[in-house]
């Protein structure tokens, strides 16, 4: 009989008030595990022991932090392959994405692990004579994180190790889709030199423990990754508490293809963009914005390239594009299409679903050709591998149309222009900017987040991070006459 994985509940594992069962997305017949689901008096009971233990760990001296964390992230690194493989196996991304996401969790910790040693503060002189100020940041206090299942390890590292870096408590509540990866880092931090309670694993439903996380007096920050419509009622109950939010949510990211383009990079570029981590991420190129000068021939080039990719089990040699992560993803993707087509698209390619030696949720990459930026599938996040060609006349268009969205997350372009380059970087509506480079793919050192629907919020990553993870005092000594 298959164990049930646990929750860590004020600092015991605990089995719930039920459980769900987590099955491999590239094999069916493959049962990852059963996975505990978190009652409310659990979470009341770790919120509870969250309080003191925060106490308790913020302190901790710094260097003692510091080798947690370092810890962490070293024990992540060293561990890439298996845990990359455990997370490719629930997830359904190929094993080499699995493993860069996982040791990347790594370095997310290790990073923040440094950071525990430069919390500088400031000071200064009053305008007031004889008077010193001194201005600090301290923690926030207890931190709720809810993570998504595209990212499971790295989106949930860089809140975490930023949440304990700046002295924080930290109630997780994961993504039900990936479980496995949840318990597997939860338990490497549970080892480590913290307070009983510090760190908590809910795992839980939305609509239940999701939703009584966010309502609750006793958390004083809310780190969430996932849909606006998600996101909206989080702010909504928090604003009841004046929790603190920070939230990362939609995207419909362009890269915009120049006339001088080296089509040959901006088809790699778009083709990576596009179905890296089959779609299912918020930096994925799903609007292509191509100059007419080059447009047939850049789209002769993308077709082929998408019709090129090996669709396959995640763990096996060779594969370029998993599945999709779940049977209603698969449906949503499959509706998307039809969508597209009832709007007047062609699908040059893919967006099929697809039958392998083993069963699974395989659906191929998709190409829409004769589109405009007001169609539905290029307004809305589709999270699936599928992107749209839009064809303008001048760069001035071409700008014009990346901009057009609610959102505003990442966007590029590919030109050997620099002032070209240089006028986007510039004036491009988007958090995230690159010039010749996909729309995917983010640094750890530098502030991550968007504008309009895409991010609400201080930024994450870097030294950003301690924007939201920590509250700001400022003291004014009067030290008296000498």
């Amino acid at each position: 009989m298959t164990e049930i994985q646990k929750n860590l509940i004020a600092g015991e594992w605990r089995a719930g008030e039920g459980e769900i069962e987590n099955r491999n997305p590239s094999d069916l017949s493959d049962l990852v595990g059963l996975f505990a689901q978190a009652s409310s008096d659990q979470l009341d009971a770790t919120l509870a022991q969250a309080r003191s233990a925060q106490q308790e760990w913020a302190a901790y001296g710094m260097e003692r932090k510091q080798a947690v964390l370092m810890a962490i992230g070293t024990e992540l690194m060293t561990r890439a392959e298996e845990l990359g493989t455990l997370l490719s196996r629930e997830e359904g991304k190929p094993l080499a994405e699995g493993r860069g996401e996982i040791y990347r969790a790594g370095q997310f910790f290790t990073y923040y692990a440094a950071e525990c040693l430069r919390q500088l503060g400031e000071n200064a002189d009053s305008v007031r004579a004889g008077v010193e100020i001194d201005v600090r940041r301290e923690p926030v206090g207890t931190v709720a994180i809810i993570s998504p299942w595209n990212f499971p390890t790295a989106t949930a590292a860089w809140k975490i190790a930023p949440a304990l870096c700046y002295g924080n408590a930290v109630v997780w509540k994961p993504a039900n889709v990936t479980p496995a990866s949840a318990v597997a880092l939860t338990e490497i931090i549970a080892r480590q030199d913290i307070p009983r309670g510090l760190f908590s694993l809910v795992m839980g439903a939305g609509h239940s423990i999701g939703q009584r996380l966010v309502e609750s007096p006793q958390i004083d920050a809310i780190s969430f990754t996932g849909s606006v419509p998600v996101g909206k009622g989080i702010a909504a109950a928090a604003i009841q508490n004046l929790t603190k939010v920070q939230m990362e949510m939609g995207s419909k990211n362009a890269l915009a293809v120049m006339d001088d383009a080296d089509l040959d990079l901006a088809v790699t570029l778009a083709v990576g963009g596009a179905f890296g981590g089959t779609g299912q991420k918020c930096t994925a190129s799903s609007r292509l914005v191509v100059h007419e000068a080059v447009h047939d021939a850049f789209v002769e080039k993308l077709v082929a390239g998408t019709q090129a990719m090996t669709i396959g089990h995640a763990l096996e040699a060779g594969t370029q594009m998993g599945p999709v992560v779940s049977k209603q993803q698969l449906a949503d993707n499959l509706a998307y299409v039809d969508l597209g087509r009832s709007e007047g698209a062609e699908l040059a390619c893919g967006g099929q679903r697809l039958e392998r030696a083993t069963e699974g949720f395989y659906m191929s990459p998709g190409v829409f050709l004769n589109t405009t930026n007001q169609m539905r599938i290029n307004r809305e996040e589709m999270f699936a591998p599928l992107t749209s060609v839009i064809k303008v006349a001048s760069y001035d268009e071409a700008l014009s149309v990346v901009n057009d969205t609610n959102f505003g997350l990442t966007s590029g372009i590919v030109t050997r222009s620099l002032a070209r380059a240089t006028h986007f970087r510039r004036n491009a509506r988007t958090g995230v900017v690159t010039v010749n480079l996909a729309t995917a793919g983010t640094d750890y050192h530098v502030p991550f987040g968007g504008r309009g629907d895409s991010s609400y919020g201080p930024r994450e990553q870097g030294k950003a991070a301690a924007e939201f993870y920590t509250t700001v005092k400022t003291a004014y000594i009067s030290a008296g006459p000498v």
